[in-house]
């Protein structure tokens, strides 16, 4: 059952986030730019470092979050809370290079409204859904 709704809820958020992006293109009249699916999309070389630099703090943290974790089960909040934070600095590192070294500058207004429409959802499921899933861990 988990499964099915985790599905629903993803089907759901990419909805969501693509309705509101045809919305904010129409509205501020951004040109689609078309992007692999899937693949980093660097906008510069100091953008591709920038961003190596905070997916290897992303896995550190995690890391160390996790093993936290697995000694003291009521410190999920911080993984949740760590995950979410280094989601939203992902998506602003993305931003900034967007806005300002890219050819399409509007670009970062999609980026910010993905990054809010993630975190929201993010804040209201993950964790429910992650104590689900360390529970059935500790169960087994």
């Amino acid at each position: 059952m988990f499964w099915v709704k985790f599905s629903l809820m993803a089907i759901i958020v990419f909805c969501l986030i693509s309705m509101v992006k045809f919305l904010l293109r129409k509205i501020f009249k951004i040109e689609k730019v078309k992007r692999k699916f899937f693949s980093n999309n660097h906008i510069n070389e100091s953008h591709r470092k920038v961003d190596k630099w905070v997916r290897i703090l992303t896995a550190i943290t995690l890391m160390v979050l996790a093993i936290m974790m697995m000694n003291n089960e009521d410190l999920t909040y911080l993984y949740i809370l760590g995950f979410t934070t280094l989601s939203a600095l992902d998506y602003a590192v993305k931003a900034f290079f967007e806005w300002k070294s890219s050819e399409y500058p509007k670009q970062a207004i999609l980026t910010l409204a993905e990054m809010f429409l993630v975190l929201m959802k993010q804040g209201d499921g993950s964790a429910a859904s992650f104590t689900n899933i360390m529970s059935f861990r500790c169960r087994y």
